[in-house]
């Protein structure tokens, strides 16, 4: 399966992050903002990232930009509380491949995983 990095500033959606994806086969690394999440991304190779938007230190439109610098590829969904149509505007500019609203449907999480790392492998 597919080695995920899961960065979130809540420590409960972590743990359900990780749950859920682990429970449907998946690798998980966890970080607590973006600053973390990044340094976790440049000391490994990842198939997947997914990011909360809102988080202290560095949230994570900026996590998106500053891997976009160092990998144009890898898949990026954001996790986030965030429904608005501006902030995913600035989600898709800054490089995000899907947006995901919390809280969030197991099973529909894990399709758009799915679907998102599918098209990713096809590309």
């Amino acid at each position: 399966m597919s080695l995920i990095l899961a960065i979130d500033d809540s420590e409960p959606m972590r743990k359900m992050v990780d749950l859920v994806l682990k429970g449907a086969g998946h690798e998980v690394v966890l970080a607590n903002d973006g600053v973390e999440g990044v340094e976790k991304f440049k000391a490994q190779k990842f198939d997947m990232i997914i990011t909360d938007i809102n988080m202290p230190n560095k949230n994570g439109i900026q996590l998106i930009e500053d891997v976009r610098q160092i990998d144009s590829d890898i898949p990026i969904l954001a996790l986030t509380t965030e429904s608005e149509d501006d902030m995913r505007k600035k989600g898709a500019e800054a490089g995000a491949d899907g947006w995901i609203v919390k809280p969030f449907r197991p099973a529909q999480f894990l399709d758009i995983v799915r679907q998102v790392l599918e098209s990713a492998t096809e590309a």
